[in-house]
This record gives C-alpha cells, structure tokens and sequence, in this order.
C-alpha cells in the first residue's frame, strides 16, 4: 500500500499520511482531495513513501483535485517559506494551491510570440542602455532599475519581456496593488499585442483567476501580471520576473504566512537561474544597500523620458499662521484656481480618508474613541457615521458630548471628505473626484476614474496614496500635499523613509508631459532632510545619509529581526506570555553574542479589535545566527503557548 504524505491548509507543523487506492496515480506536487477531520479539504502532496508509521488510522485519498502537477520549484519554495518565516508546513503549501471554482472557465486559445522590434527601436538612449544591462545575461541575475517618475521603466520592462518571450519564455511581472493592475495589462497588450498575457489577483472573478493560473500552468500564458500572491504561480518556462514599485510594504503579507512577495521573487529567479528586474523611483534601503555594497547591478533612469518634461518644481508653504481653510492654504488654493482656469489638472493628496479624525468635544476635552482598539473613531459623512479604520466599529454620529452633554462637537483635522467638501465650496463649477477606500469598493470604480482623468472629465482630484504611484496624467501639473509631517512624529524606524518614497512617488505626477509641474507641500519643517532630497529630487543622497543612521542605529538594514507578536483579551496574559517569551529567548541565546534580545514592549498599536497587543524583538546583525536561533525560540514558544493568548512570528517584519 502505497502512502502519501499530505500538507493540509492548517496550521500544522506535520504532514498527514494518507493511503492512495489503486489506480489512482500520485505523485509529489499533486493537489489531492481527503478527509481531515469532519471535512474534506484539497492539501498538497509533497511525497510517496511505501509504509506509514500511523498505518492502522491512515484514511484514502479521495481523488485528485484537476489541477496541473506542481512544480518542483514551487514545492521547494513552499519548503523554504515554512522554514525561513517560521510559518506551518499546511500553510505555506496552501499558498500554491489555486483558488476553487464552481463553475470552470476555459483558458482562451494561446497566440504564438512574434517578435517586434519597433517596442527596442521606441526607447531612448537611456532606456536602450539599461535594456542592455537587464539582458546581459539570460541566468540569474538581480537588476535594481532605479528611474526617475515618468523615466519610462514599464518600457524598459516590456522590451525585456519581448527578449524574452521571443526565446520562448514565460515573464512574471509583480505589482504592489490591484488598482495598477489595468493600467498595466493595457500597457502589455498595447506594446505585445502577439503575447498572451493574463493577470493574477483576488478581485478576479474566482473562474477567471482560475483560467489564468491554469494558462499559467499549462505555459499557454507568456505574460502573467499579478500582485504579491503570484509569486506561487506555476510557471514552466519562466524566463524573466519583473517587481515593479519593489519598495511597496504591499509584498509584504502581514498576516497569516508573513511573507515578502519580493524577497521571494529574488529567491524564485535564484533557483530557476533566471534574470529578476526590482523597479523603483526610490527603491527600499534593503535593496538600496544590496545594490550600493555592489551585490546586483544598477541600470539608471535619471531623467524623464519625455524629452519636454522636467522634474516639477518644489515649493513648500507654512502650516500654522491661521490661515488655511479645512487645511489647504492660500497658496495653495491660488495655485488650483490657475490650473482650472488654464485646464489643467490638480491632484491633492491627504492620506486620511474620512471628514476628519476625531471628533471632540469643545467643553470637557471628551474624544471619541473606539472601544475595541486604541484608536479614535474617524468622523464620516454620507452617511455620519464615526468609524474605525482598524476594525471596522461604527456608530452614529453624537448629537452631544457623552460624557458633559455639550452639544459643541468639533471634528478635528482633515481628511479626504472634508476637503471634498471644502474644495467643491470654493470651485463649484471645477469637476472634483474623490478617490479613496470608500469611493472604490466597486469592482470598476478606479478603472472608471481612470478613464474619466485621461478623458479630461475631471479638473481635482482629491485622493490617498491609491493615487500617488505607477499612473500616468498628462494634463495634471499640480500636486499639493497636505498633512505630511504627521509621519514625522512617528516611532516607526521607517517612517522617514517611507514619506521621502510616498512624496517621490505622488510628486512625480506632476508636469509628466510638455506642461510645467508644480508641487506645493504644506508643512512647518521645510529644513527637514526629507525635504530637501523632494526638493533636489535627490533619492540617492537621501537613501545613503538614511542608511548610515541605521547603521549606527543597528537597525535594518543593518541587522535582521524577528519580531513576536502576542495578543489576547486581557493585557495580564500578553504579558505573562511575552515575559516567558523573552525568558525563553535569553536563555537561547545566552552563549551567542551574535543574538539580541530586547524586553517586552506594548505594540504600536497596543489593543486592536479587542486584544490586547504586545511584542518583543530578537536582533541580529548576522543573518544565519537569525535564522538558526528562530526556529529554536518558536519550539520553545509553543510549548508555552497559553490557550487564550495568539502569537505570531514576522521574520523580517517592515516595521513593530
């Protein structure tokens, strides 16, 4: 009797053993139907074996699942993220496994390459030149193509792809978010219009999403475009991954497998021997320091690459004075006026959205707070509700102060509604969207904005960091930033950096054709160095002064982290487990200098959804001490593992 050893979709450290009835032909990376518990579930067969050791209580298979064998790169992959991350073997299986459909779509007829070399003869000298970086070799290989916005990376991207697929390779091509997505595929079919490419990702109908991955699978599909969980797709004959953005925190999975989408293509291209393409106007320090202590090579986009365009001037306005309006200044609002009068556009972006962030009571001080997490409730009209962005509590809006019964409430600061609301009061005949989580929910609504902002149907727009990064507008030439230097008050190690790569990004889509562009941030701390590389549009400078403060800071990138998150309903089991936990962890590493382990802290946000949080942090400046010691703490944690207290390990987490 032959066995299968199963990872089924749990939490589970082990496989399942499972007998396979005669006939049925299996094999390591078949998706397999069986009985776990009461329930049927598909897991992933990850070897054959002639006996168990658990043979009087070992169940039949029940069939296969219809899906294409996986390959042996994905298994390994699926090996190493359980192993690296800490994460279950059942979990991290479960990742390769295709979303189920009822009702299956049937891929399309796949189309042969045709190679066109009108797409290589398009590219300037700059473009041509960073080409020819990228395809300096055919193995593996890791390219940080740094380019100014609006320098043309998707170009450089796309003529790789071609090379590649006119060589009869398949390309993974990796976006931080959905909402590029179209945007993208157009881009691919308009420059390949012989390829047939196909995307990835959640908001697919589930019979679409399952037709790409099969196309994927079967190498029908030479151009896959996915956001982070296309890592796992199947790809026979992959030649090429491109990671556009790559310094997004959206590869990065924050919950369940805390995985890093990018950090797993590098890994992927590694062990397939293929060229992998990391794209950024400000790419993240990690792969900044990599590329600076000269392990991967840089291609360089310093201009932009219309020849008419020029980076936007910068200028930056005081906050305080008194004399802004629901947060936008004269100057600022001065500048709007001359872009609708000329019709042109304006892009005004707050990362708040909501009217404004808390409501307060004038009398006693009260503010309104959420009762499941440590947090305000954020004000929203249409309808008035207070609402947290954290876990979703809402509640009517109060027609006075619960606790004093003064009927003087006053919403504090600003948010994407509220400047809706007082924009519109001061252009009424301006043609105003607002784009953010609430105004995109529906499956087409950024597609449709999209159309309506190139079709000039829209002179402000009003939005959140949706808007700052991979869009393209012409005719847009102003771009005011308000409430920035909020980021500035943060205890995140990494808030600096990522303002200096949100500012980069949102700046960027100003003045991106023949028209002048123009950036007007609000802030009290013009001197501040953040600042100063926006308005130099000197990312490099920035990313160098940054790295050496981390370095003297011992932070990454100078050292790797494992970061402990426990949380539980009462505040005395968080700690009693984490005190244990660093108990654990001292006595681990108690003969290793190379190890570090801080005391317990509260975390950033030290009750969510009706748990208390807490964290403790181990440190290492050497990489494999790390992951040496981790799996030994993890054995340690979960034999003191309390029922009532969730724990989590993030391996390389992007903040705590």
């Amino acid at each position: 009797m032959a066995i299968a050893h199963v990872a089924m979709p749990i939490a589970a450290w082990q496989y399942f053993d499972y007998w396979i009835p005669d006939g049925l032909d299996v094999a390591r990376g078949d998706a397999v139907r069986a009985r776990l518990g009461n329930r049927r579930s598909v897991g992933i067969v990850v070897a054959v074996d002639a006996a168990s050791d658990f043979a009087d209580r070992v169940q039949p298979i029940d069939a296969l699942a219809g899906i294409a064998r996986l390959p042996e790169d994905l298994m390994a992959m699926a090996d190493f993220v359980s192993a690296y991350y800490q994460a279950p073997i059942g979990l991290a299986h479960a990742l390769l496994v295709p979303p189920s459909a009822s009702s299956r779509r049937r891929a399309a007829e796949s189309t042969s390459a045709v190679a066109d070399a009108s797409l290589h003869a398009a590219l300037n000298a700059a473009q041509a030149e960073a080409l020819a970086v990228i395809g300096a070799s055919e193995t593996f290989v890791v390219t940080l193509l740094h380019g100014v916005t609006g320098s043309g990376k998707t170009n450089v991207y796309l003529a790789a792809a071609q090379r590649a697929v006119a060589r009869g390779g398949q390309v993974l091509i990796l976006v931080p978010e959905i909402n590029l997505t179209p945007q993208f595929e157009g881009r691919v079919r308009a420059a390949l219009p012989n390829v047939r490419a196909v995307t990835l990702h959640s908001r697919l109908a589930a019979g679409v999403r399952r037709a790409n991955w099969d196309a994927a699978a079967a190498g029908d599909a030479q151009v896959v475009l996915a956001t982070r969980l296309g890592v796992f797709a199947p790809l026979p004959r992959l030649s090429l991954i491109v990671v556009d953005e790559e310094h997004d925190d959206s590869f990065k999975q924050q919950d369940g497998v805390r995985y890093h989408a990018r950090d797993l293509a590098v890994w992927r291209a590694q062990r397939r021997d293929v060229p992998i393409v990391l794209g950024s106007a400000t790419p993240s320090l990690e792969t900044w320091t990599r590329a600076r202590a000269g392990r991967c090579q840089i291609a360089t986009l310093a201009k932009r690459a219309d020849v008419r365009a020029r980076p936007p001037a910068v200028r930056f306005v005081p906050v305080r004075g008194g004399d802004a309006h629901d947060g936008v200044t004269p100057g600022l609002q001065s500048a709007m006026a001359a872009r609708v009068a000329r019709n042109e556009q304006s892009l005004i972006f707050v990362n708040r959205r909501g009217y404004a962030p808390s409501l307060k009571c004038a009398a006693c001080g009260f503010e309104s707070q959420c009762p499941r997490c440590a947090s305000r409730l954020v004000v929203h009209r249409s309808p008035d509700r207070l609402r947290c962005h954290h876990c979703g509590h809402a509640r009517p809006l109060p027609r006075a102060c619960p606790d004093c019964g003064n009927v003087d409430l006053l919403p504090l600061g600003f948010g994407t509604q509220r400047l809706e609301q007082s924009i519109r009061a001061a252009f009424p005949q301006a043609r105003i969207a607002r784009v953010d989580r609430d105004t995109t929910r529906s499956k087409d609504a950024f597609a449709t904005l999209r159309r309506d902002v190139e079709a000039q149907a829209i002179d402000i727009l009003i939005g959140t960091q949706m808007l700052a990064k991979g869009h393209d507008f012409p005719r847009l030439t102003l771009v005011g930033v308000l409430g920035a230097d909020n980021a500035l008050y943060s205890a995140d190690f990494r808030a600096t950096e990522r303002l200096a790569a949100l500012l980069m990004q949102v700046a960027g889509r100003a003045g991106r054709a023949d028209r002048e562009g123009e950036v007007i941030v609000q802030t009290d701390f013009p001197g501040h160095p953040v600042y100063r590389a926006l308005a130099a549009h000197d990312y490099a400078r920035f990313a160098d002064d940054l790295a050496r403060e981390r370095e003297a800071a011992q932070l990454p990138p100078a050292t790797r982290i494992a970061l402990l998150v426990a949380e539980a309903h009462a505040r005395a089991d968080v700690d009693a487990f984490l005190d244990r936990a660093f108990d654990e962890a001292s006595a681990l590493s108690r003969d290793d200098d190379a190890i570090r382990v801080f005391p317990p802290a509260p975390a950033a946000m030290p009750r969510r959804r009706g748990y208390e949080r807490g964290h403790l942090i181990a440190q290492s400046a050497d990489r494999r001490a790390l992951l040496a010691f981790v799996p030994r703490w993890r054995e340690a944690l979960a034999a003191a593992a309390h029922a009532r207290v969730r724990f989590a390990l993030d391996v390389d987490p992007i903040g705590f």
